[in-house]
Formats: C-alpha cells, structure tokens, sequence
C-alpha cells in the first residue's frame, strides 16, 4: 500500500468512527492494520462498531447507511474527490440496505442521493472535521486505536469547534 493510500485509508475509517459516534453508536476500535483485519477479502481497514447504543436512534437504516457512506466521504476531504473503488464494499451494503425502502430504482437513486448529501453535511462541520483529522493521524501512528481514543478525540475535537 502506497502512502497516499494509507492515508485516505485512515479518512476513510476516521469517518465511519466520526459518524458512528454522531449518531450514538459505541465504537470497539479502528484499524488500518492488516494484521487486525480478520477478513481474508482486500479490506484496507476496519471501524469495529459495538452493539447498542448510546441514545437512541430515530432511522435505524438511514443511521447505518450514514455511517456506511460516511468513509467516503471523510475519504473526500482527502483525496479531493469520492473514490467509488475503494468505498465499494460500504456502497453494495449501503445499496442493499437501502432496496428494503424504495420501491423502484429510480427512487432508491434518489434516496441514496439524498443521504449522501446528509453524510456531507454531518461531517462538514469544523469540529468533525478536525475529529476525522485527528483521528486519522492517530491511526496513522498507532495503526489501530481503541473506541475510548476516538470517543476522546471527537469530544476533544468539537470542544474545539465550538
């Protein structure tokens, strides 16, 4: 792996973490090792999300589509661009998701549109933008860290922010 990629990697996996947290889900921890992985597929990382929550959630299938569109997006603020090939894995699982709501593909488009555009909006902001930075930093460190790490380092970061 090259170190552009292994840095969108870390993004990419910060955001999953980033939104994961936003939306109340408890994070295990994050990798960008390939030792950690216990997938033998070509997953360059890994967001382990805990079961449960901590409040509850409004949409359980929106948040997990969310939360699945939000690596590539975090990837974005990167790369400068969406990078489709690396995200396909978390775009199928997000599409499947998503076929038990809509009711014809053209509907389905526009729901995944839709909550693209939300995934945008909820990282957008500067502290979750600097929770992703500095999330993604550690992971470039330490190669994986704990939920504990990212919960403090997204709450360091939208103290920040505000």
């Amino acid at each position: 792996m090259t170190t552009d990629q292994l840095i969108a990697t870390a993004y990419h996996e910060a955001g999953h973490a980033v939104m994961a947290m936003t939306l109340g889900r408890p994070i295990h921890k994050v990798t960008i090792s390939p030792a950690q992985l216990q997938t033998g597929g070509s997953r360059l990382g890994a967001c382990k999300i805990e079961k449960g929550r901590f409040k509850a959630s409004k949409d359980w299938l929106e948040d997990e589509a969310l939360i699945l569109f939000a690596g590539m997006v975090a990837e974005s603020h990167f790369t400068g661009q969406y990078c489709t090939q690396g995200a396909a894995q978390d775009l199928r699982a997000a599409k499947r998701l998503l076929a038990n709501r809509a009711t014809s593909e053209r509907q389905l488009e526009r729901l995944e549109s839709r909550l693209l555009d939300k995934a945008e909006h909820l990282l957008g902001g500067q502290g979750h933008i600097k929770a992703i930075e500095l999330i993604a930093q550690e992971l470039l460190q330490k190669e994986t860290i704990s939920g504990r790490a990212v919960r403090h380092l997204l709450e360091q970061a939208l103290q920040e922010g505000s």
